[in-house]
């Protein structure tokens, strides 16, 4: 279906993974945990801040953020969601709640809210394409348990040197698909046996900087080379210029550059490139189109400010997919057509929901402005 080809008109939501939808399966298609921050980002400084003076910001968003970038950006494309993880019982922690649970559709069944525990809190600020952060973290107190995790399609979750999850493991043997990419090693050993997860892997989602320190490569092609060679899928992402992948399930591998955009500013957008990433895989697309679909989630998110904030939905990818389809490029059109199969028409009208973008209203507050 084209989505110029017909009239606007109401549409049920976007469910990629419609088909494959059966009682048996999961009631999940994704499993995350990790630490949700409340973030504040000023936007539309005309200089980093100088000390001693006072800064003007004209813009202010305040959104979910840690592992709520993810989780949104996973719900937005209509991925069963749901997030293990602890909220301050504070009103930083009601609004962190109420936007995941309320605005994005995000399951909390398996979080919890923490009394005496305030939330953490990221102030970002974004200028001249790049971010300043300040934190204020205390970390939750450990649960008196820790449950296995429910079964679900997929999980998600990033590596760090030394450090193994017993959650991932348990997912691994309960049949989800572990989709990874992996921190900075500030220890500068970049040695895959320090990733004791690794082998528990699905799909390994690296930036070039870290696949070819780890696997001691000069080039991305090279990188995703050796990766291919310890995990069934291997991305290395390149920022602006794309990804490349293998899969060695389907025998695929597949270069994808990436689109044209101004940046305004980066934050999450390595969680919304693994979200697109997920949702194509886990739909049985071939891996080009995944890539594509990744590079184009990820460009969309940062045109826009901030990290849940910015992550795109079905609707902005109806709405660049009408325009691109509209515009004579051949090249972009060919390399996206697969959209065409998956928006409806009229998609471009759907309504785009989001959380509220201040911590200050409530929903009855916005209705009424």
């Amino acid at each position: 279906m084209s989505p110029t080809s017909a009239a606007p008109g109401p549409i049920q939501p976007i469910d990629p993974l419609a088909a494959l939808r059966t009682p048996a399966e999961p009631e999940h298609d994704v499993y995350l945990t990790g630490t949700v921050f409340l973030d504040i980002i000023f936007t539309g400084l005309d200089h980093a801040p100088v000390r001693g003076t006072e800064s003007w910001a004209r813009g202010m968003g305040s959104s979910p953020g840690g592992i709520a970038n993810m989780a949104t950006a996973l719900a937005r494309l209509g991925l069963h969601t749901t997030l293990a993880a602890a909220f301050g019982a504070d009103v930083y922690g009601d609004y962190c709640w109420e936007s995941l649970a309320h605005h994005e559709g995000v399951d909390l069944t398996h979080s919890r809210r923490v009394p005496g525990w305030h939330s953490p809190v990221t102030v970002s600020m974004a200028y001249e394409g790049e971010r300043t952060m300040v934190t204020h973290e205390h970390p939750a107190p450990p649960p008196a348990t820790r449950p296995a995790p429910p079964r679900s399609r997929a999980c998600v979750t990033a590596y760090e040197p030394g450090r193994q999850e017993d959650w991932v493991r348990q997912a691994h043997a309960q049949g989800a698909k572990i989709f990874a990419d992996v921190g900075w090693d500030e220890s500068g050993r970049w040695d895959l046996a320090t990733l004791p997860d690794l082998p528990y892997t699905h799909a390994f989602l690296p930036n070039a900087t870290e696949a070819q320190r780890y696997t001691r490569t000069d080039t991305p092609e090279r990188a995703v080379r050796a990766l291919a060679e310890l995990v069934p899928i291997a991305v290395v992402t390149r920022g602006a210029e794309g990804a490349i992948g293998i899969d060695s399930h389907t025998g695929e591998s597949a270069e994808v550059p990436g689109l044209a955009v101004e940046a305004l500013d980066p934050t999450g957008a390595g969680d919304v490139f693994v979200a697109g990433f997920m949702t194509g895989t886990l739909a049985g697309w071939p891996l080009a189109d995944r890539l594509a679909f990744a590079n184009l989630t990820a460009a969309l998110s940062v045109q826009h400010f901030g990290g849940a904030l910015a992550a795109p939905g079905w609707a902005e990818v109806a709405a660049w997919w009408d325009r691109t389809a509209r515009s004579g490029d051949r090249e972009l059109v060919a390399r996206h057509r697969f959209l065409d199969g998956l928006i409806p028409a009229g998609a471009r009208d759907w309504p785009r929901l989001r959380a509220l973008p201040t911590i200050g209203f409530r929903a009855a507050d916005a209705r009424g402005a």
